[in-house]
């Protein structure tokens, strides 16, 4: 019986092999002690490269001559050479803007402009930087529009959840928490997002600076963007807590306009959001070469209230 399956597994391996081998394991049938003297096999395979199955006959099946670990073959076809080189852009995707956030004691104003840029391409003109979170909090967008687009509607949903299971909002410094918590698990994906959290919650006006590395800064003022510098040396000299309401709405305008016409990757419209008790209200988009120069301020009006009738709680 073990000299029938002997036979068998020969066979089988036969039908699986080269001119060589095959004459082997017909000298092999014919003088099965031939085998233990290894008299035929260097000419086929090494002696320190033979596998059990050839030392062992009565392991001489199929499935164990398939079970073999044979040296892997090169492949027949050319390989590419290496190389570490990676084709280049069309042209370079720099980016900038100017957002700009302060706290005053009737609520957060919130600034920015409208340019959205790739390189010298001005892509949109009329872009919107300013996203709505829920009623009390806004978000200002700075970096790759896609990546803030998209981590900042991750963020409302998120907020939205946490709303619905506890039956409140988040805060603002939680909901800045979050975004840094969650932005910091993909610190380096090459993400691009600075975003400033204004809102208005329990503890009054608040605002948060969160980054794509998980930073997250506290703070009355905040400017991001290319044209942050310029917005800096406007309202440096001009900004204080008790602002009046309309003379906090002329130094938000200017300094965005002023940033404009300095920075290149900054222009368009100016977006003015007030956020207050109540929630907040878009006051005016106005073309920055008229506010640049010297238009008027504005009356302490209770601004645009169509975009709050969109289904955002």
């Amino acid at each position: 019986m073990e000299r029938v399956h002997l036979h068998t597994g020969f066979l089988e391996m036969a039908l699986l092999s080269s001119e060589p081998e095959r004459r082997a394991i017909a000298q092999h049938l014919k003088d099965p002690d031939a085998w233990r003297q290894e008299s035929l096999l260097p000419s086929i395979v090494p002696q320190q490269q033979l596998p059990d199955c050839f030392q062992n006959p009565s392991q001489m099946a199929l499935q164990n001559v398939l079970g073999m670990d044979l040296p892997p073959k090169a492949p027949s076809w050319p390989l590419p050479p290496p190389s570490g080189s990676v084709a280049p852009l069309p042209f370079p995707l720099s980016h900038g803007t100017t957002t700009l956030a302060f706290r005053c004691s009737h609520g957060v104003v919130v600034a920015a402009d409208t340019r959205a840029s790739s390189g010298s391409l001005v892509s949109d003109p009329s872009a919107r930087k300013v996203m709505t979170l829920h009623r009390h909090l806004l978000a200002t967008t700075s970096g790759t529009s896609a990546d803030c687009a998209s981590w900042l509607r991750l963020l409302r949903c998120s907020l939205r959840l946490r709303q619905l299971h506890g039956g409140r909002q988040v805060s603002v410094a939680g909901a800045a928490k979050l975004l840094a918590f969650l932005l910091r698990g993909c610190r380096h994906k090459d993400l691009c997002v600075a975003t400033v959290l204004c809102g208005w919650d329990d503890g009054g006006p608040a605002l948060r600076y969160v980054y794509s590395d998980g930073t997250c800064l506290q703070g009355d003022l905040f400017a991001v963007g290319s044209g942050s510098p310029y917005a800096y040396g406007v309202m440096d000299g001009s900004y204080r807590f008790d602002l009046p309401r309309d003379e906090a709405f002329m130094l938000a305008r200017q300094a965005v306009a002023h940033a404009a016409h300095r920075d290149a990757y900054s222009g368009g419209n100016v977006d003015l959001y007030h956020v207050r008790p109540s929630g907040w209200v878009c006051i005016s988009r106005e073309d920055l070469g008229q506010v640049y120069r010297g238009l008027g301020p504005l009356g302490d009006g209770d601004g645009d209230t169509k975009e709050r009738h969109r289904g955002i709680d």
